[in-house]
């Protein structure tokens, strides 16, 4: 997955911290995230069709998906990765 922020700004830290904590809570060992700041790398933003940011893209496995907006919102991105919490109480 790549996460891509606008800087270092206190928001964009804070989503960085709560995705990693999101990922660790339910895909734990299951995730690789790499972290792009699109003011020190804009053509990655640019090479990945990147219009806003925070956006988090999920390149595998299959299919590609795109999850931006609230990016603290774990329903959120639960539902973009799509991973279903009450599966894994089961």
């Amino acid at each position: 997955m790549r996460l891509f922020v606008a800087g270092t700004a206190p928001r964009s830290l804070r989503v960085v911290e709560s995705l990693r904590r999101i990922c660790e809570s339910h895909i734990a060992g299951r995730y690789e995230l790499e972290i792009v700041d699109i003011y020190q790398q804009p053509d990655l933003a640019d090479r990945d069709g990147i219009l806003a940011a925070p956006t988090l893209l999920k390149v595998f496995p299959y299919p590609e998906r795109r999850i931006s907006g609230d990016l603290l919102d774990e329903g959120l991105i639960l539902r973009g990765l799509q991973i279903d919490p009450t599966a894994e109480a089961r």
